[in-house]
Order: C-alpha cells, then structure tokens, then sequence
C-alpha cells in the first residue's frame, strides 16, 4: 500500500509477509481470557522464581548443610541447566501432541519435585531434585506461549497478553528474590519455606490451565513424528555447554581443566551436527520426490525460522541472548554487592530492589498499550539501551551517595529493559511464527535467554575473578565488582546496536483497535476486508508486500517465502482448497485457500483455479499490469452487479 503505517500494522516488519497464528476456535467470556493469561503469567513468574529464590538463601543453605562454596554451585544450575536445555524437545511436543497436556504435564511434574526439594538434607539429593524441578519448567513455558497465540487472533488482546506475560521473567526474578530474602530471614524453616509456597503457587497454575484453557486443536501437520535423534543430539550438546559455563569457574585449574575444555569443544561440535541435521531434515521435507524413511521425520526446529523476516528472526534472538546476559550479571552481582560488599542482610536486600517490581508493571501495561503504536526499533533498541544503562550505573557506583543516585535507578532500569525486549520479542516470534510453530518458537527464543544466563553470569564472574587476583589484601574489593559490571555493560551495548541497526525504520509489532468501516485504511479486523476501489484509489506500491485486509476467521497465516511481494484481496470467504500447482504451497485454514509463489517466482501469482471475482491475489510487482488487472475485475464485478 501507499500507506507505509498500514502495511507495517499488519506485516510488523516492512517486507514480511507472514500471518499470525490461527484465531480461537471457540467462543470465551472476557473472565475466563484473564485467567489463561493470569495462569500462564503466574507459570513464568514462578518458574523464574525457583532460580532467584535459592540463590538469595545460597548463604544459609551453606550454614545449614555445612558445604564449601564449590559445592553451591549446583544448586542453583542443576535447575536452569535441565529447563533450559530441554526447551527446544518440549516446544516440538507441544506443538504436535497439544499444548494443554504438556502444560499440564509440567505443572504437575513441578507441583511433585518444588515441594520435595523442601526435604533433603543432603546436597546431592538436593541438587538431583532441582535438575527435576527443571523438566517441569522446560515443559510448561514453550507450551505457555503456544497456548496465547491460539488463544488470542492478532488484536490489541494479544499484545496485552503477550505483554503480561513477558513481565513475568523479570518480576519471577524480583518475586524469587522477595519472597527467598524475607522467608529466609523470618520463618522457622527458613529456605525450604520458599519451596513450599512456590509449589502451592505452581499447583493453582495447575487447576488454572486444567479449568481455563481451550481443548487442545489438532496440529496441522500430517507428519508428527518426533526427531528424536536432534533432541538427543541438541540436549546432550547443551547441557555440556551449560555445565562447562557453570564449572569452569570453580574447577580445579578452571579453563585450563582439561575436561572443561574436552566437554566445551564436544558441545559446540554437538550444536553444529544438530544444525546440520536439522538442515538434511528440512531439505528432505521439502523435497516431494524424496522416499518415506522412519528416520527422517520433520526437523525438530527448522532453520529457515532464523530467516524470517528478512534474517530480523535471528537478529531478535540475538538480541535476547546478549540482553539477558547483561540483565542476570546485573542481577546477580547486585545481591553480591549488597550482602558481601554494602553487609545488608536479604530483607534489606530486597526492599532495596523494590523499584523493579514498579517497573515490570508499568512496563507492562505501556507495552499493552502503545506496541501497536510504536515501532519495534524503540521497544527492542530502548529496551537494551535501559539495561545497558543499568550496568553502567552500578559500573561506576559510589557507595556513600544517596541510594536514589545510582541503585534506585538502576533497579528501575534493569526490568525496565528486560521486559521490553522480552514483551517485544515474543510478540515479534509470534507474529513470524506459524501455528503448528508457535511453541518451538517460543522454546527457541527462552533457549536463548536461558543461555544468556550461563553466559552472562559466568562472563562476569571471569572478569570478577580476573580482577580479584589483582586485589592486594586489605584493598578495597570495590572494584572487583565494578569490572563484572562492565562485562555486563560490554553485553548491553551490543544488544543495543543490534537492535537499533537491524531494526531501524521498522513499524510496530503489535496490533490497533479496529477502525469504522468507513475509514479507508487497511485493518484486519475489518469485515471483508478491504475493497477493490479503495485498492485501486490508494495504489500499490512497485516491489513491496502489502497487508491482508481480511478478517482473521478468512486467513490466519501466510507462509513467508524469501520476502515475496504479493498483495491478497478478499471480500468474501476464499473457496475452500484449490489445486496445487508444481512451485507452488497452499495454507488451508478454516476452508480458505491462499497461493504463495516461490522465491523465484516474484512478478505474478495466479488465481486460484477454483476462485471467484470475490476473491483475488495479484503480484505487487510490476504494479502497472497488476492494477489493470484489478482495475478490469472491478469494471466486470461494476458490470455484473
């Protein structure tokens, strides 16, 4: 279209051309949407919290259970390195087996195992425990984001929900962080306290999901066979990863452990064949003359997700792994500084952290608001910007100023950019996601985040540790922990850029209240969709992907091709299949058909054989014979009317 905003209301990124996933198949009351997205909301916060709560009562656990500080290590990653390496295996089940039952599933596995890590007394048993606990995380959280997208058809809805829960990572930190300090400090069972309430909190997200979500739809997709080989391949090559990131540090020569480095240089070999396989499995799939084989089932992630949106996909990614890297060093070197450096005790801790829960709030609600509004550049590149600003302040803090000078701000800043980047990004992947994607997707970009973790805490404790060697005894320790800062700031800044440079000039990724009827501007929520002549008044624009003015119930997605430059116009339901043509892929949703070129077919697309005047996809590229065409099949539909 002509109209630049209209186009990117709908596509998000100029030049895309995918549809969001699939509307609701059955009707609900408004009541009953606020529990699905309070239920999975309170998932992720707890399922965050079950990290930071133990580290804040690492000190006790210490004191309680008589261990070296090598040996607390585990405590706290034996939890993230099983969710975090499992996301991608359980994203795929959900997906193809329902998004419902594996929600369920992994409730009830954390219900069990949170409230058994309250018991042992031993820090084996313990650490076993939480990589159980683990499981249920890794189970519950890609299947959350699948469940939203079904749940919520592209609409202002979505973004607020999408949005709620993006809050709930960083607040999950923040309420982690509270409820560990003040349990710890003031009851009787002090940390096993936390593992109680937490599991009490996961079972009402278990009666949530089990009363308030949709039965689980049937997958779309014919094949749903399991890679099994890739989720083996790719779970043994990051748990490797991970354990190394939390090891290598404590170890007995560190990095230059020999098995630190024989484990670190099988993981990454591991993570290549995976992407291999996942390669040969793609080009299998997509070639029709290739023979049935048990074991070539269909790719457990398919790489051309990462170019979705002309690459901006993987840039997205990029941008969460690097952002979370400096988010959780800021995060866990504050309650370092706090109790080992400033001597405050967890609860004063936490009060001084309170800022963040303000933050995660308001951030939300303004990313609800304004993400249809505001191009994603500000969101994402902001978002970055803001964390990045953080480590900059506790970067050159000056313990006898004011709180309100350097850590009020701090703490505020710190969620502020999380959950921007975190509510831009999974409202981004979703939009570029197709349906039977929606939860592999969403596994992809919390792998990353989980990555981020590992690698950001572990970096800075490198640095941290690097510094400390340098320390002579009696020196202020200060700057050992300006330095991990740093690291921190270093990782910032290189969200920061990729956010500003590859998604510069990029419109909104959310969704508008529908618009009257008679405002001549592209929704698509409009009935119908738009009309051939106001196509015709506002023109098309020579190479470029314009929106899909029809109703979400008409089309639900389109599958992106390389970019493709088309313009579809339907006033009418699309008939219901039509033959499918050598080149050429069909998305059939509801009994609605739409063509879609391949990438070296750009300057036509054909009417569908069993088509009507009613129904119509034409080329945006060269626009002189498209708007003939059109402008023919007006006059005919004037003249037959």
């Amino acid at each position: 279209m002509a109209n630049r905003d209209a186009k990117i209301q709908d596509d998000g990124v100029e030049g895309g051309s995918l549809r969001e996933a699939h509307a609701p198949t059955v009707a609900r009351s408004w009541i009953k949407s606020c529990i699905i997205v309070l239920t999975v909301t309170s998932g992720m916060i707890v399922n965050i919290a079950n990290a930071t709560a133990v580290s804040i009562a690492l000190p006790t656990i210490q004191k309680e259970m008589n261990l070296q500080e090598a040996q607390l290590q585990w405590v706290v990653s034996a939890y993230p390195l099983s969710s975090g390496c499992l996301l991608l295996v359980f994203g795929r089940l959900a997906d193809v087996y329902g998004r419902k039952k594996t929600f369920l599933a992994g409730s009830t596995i954390l219900v069990a195992f949170t409230l058994a890590c309250a018991f042992p007394n031993d820090v084996v048993a313990l650490d076993i425990l939480r990589g159980i606990q683990g499981i249920g995380a890794a189970a519950t959280i890609p299947a959350s984001l699948g469940i939203l997208a079904h749940a919520f058809p592209p609409s202002r809805a979505r973004s607020f929900a999408f949005a709620t829960f993006s809050a709930g990572a960083p607040l999950g930190a923040v309420f982690g962080s509270a409820i560990g300090g003040v349990l710890t400090e003031f009851t009787k069972k002090t940390w096993r306290s936390s593992f109680y309430l937490l599991s009490g909190l996961t079972l009402l997200c278990l009666f949530g999901g089990m009363f308030s979500f949709d039965k689980d739809v049937p997958s779309e997709e014919v094949d749903k066979r399991i890679d099994w080989i890739g989720a083996s391949i790719i779970t043994t090559g990051l748990v490797l990863i991970v354990f190394v990131l939390s090891q290598g540090e404590v170890a007995p020569n560190k990095w230059s452990t020999p098995y630190i480095i024989a484990l670190l240089v099988v993981g990454v070999i591991l993570v290549a064949v995976f992407l291999y396989w996942q390669y040969y499995l793609e080009t299998v799939q997509n070639n029709p003359n290739a023979p049935y084989s048990i074991f070539t089932p269909p790719p457990l992630m398919k790489l051309s997700l990462w170019t979705r949106a002309n690459g901006r996909f993987a840039a997205m990614m990029a941008i969460a792994f690097t952002n979370w890297c400096a988010f959780l060093a800021w995060t866990f070197w504050v309650q370092l500084y706090y109790q080992n450096y400033m001597g405050y005790t967890a609860m004063q801790s936490v009060v001084r952290l309170l800022p963040m829960f303000v933050s995660g709030i308001l951030c939300n609600a303004f990313v609800g608001l304004m993400a249809a509004h505001v191009p994603l550049v500000w969101l994402v590149g902001g978002g970055a910007f803001a964390t990045t600003v953080a480590c900059l302040l506790f970067a050159v803090i000056i313990p006898e100023t004011t709180y309100w000078a350097f850590a009020f701000p701090a703490s505020f800043l710190s969620v502020m950019g999380a959950d921007l980047v975190f509510s831009a990004g999974t409202l981004f992947i979703a939009k570029f996601s197709l349906p039977h994607e929606q939860s592999v997707a969403g596994a992809l970009f919390n792998t990353m985040t989980q990555l981020g973790t590992a690698v950001g805490v572990t970096v800075s404790t490198v640095v941290y540790n690097s510094v400390a060697t340098k320390v002579s005894p009696g020196e202020d320790t200060l700057i050992m922990y300006h330095a991990a800062y740093w690291a921190g700031f270093a990782f910032g800044v290189i969200a920061t850029l990729l956010g500003v440079i590859c998604f510069w000039k990029v419109g909104a990724v959310g969704h508008r209240a529908p618009k009257a009827s008679s405002e001549k501007e592209v929704s698509n929520t409009e009935e119908g969709g738009q009309d051939f002549e106001d196509i015709l008044e506002k023109g098309l624009e020579p190479a470029s992907v314009t929106s899909v003015p029809s109703t979400p119930s008409t089309f639900q997605d389109l599958k992106e091709k390389d970019g493709n430059a088309f313009v579809t116009i339907s006033t009418s339901p699309a008939p219901s299949r039509s033959t499918m043509q050598n080149g050429e892929s069909f998305v059939i949703v509801s009994g609605s058909s739409a063509k879609i070129p391949p990438s070296s077919t750009l300057q036509s697309v054909r009417e569908s054989e069993a088509a009507t005047e009613d129904f119509v996809t034409v080329s945006a590229s060269p626009p002189p014979s498209t708007t003939q065409n059109l402008k023919e099949k007006v006059e005919d539909r004037s003249q037959k009317s």
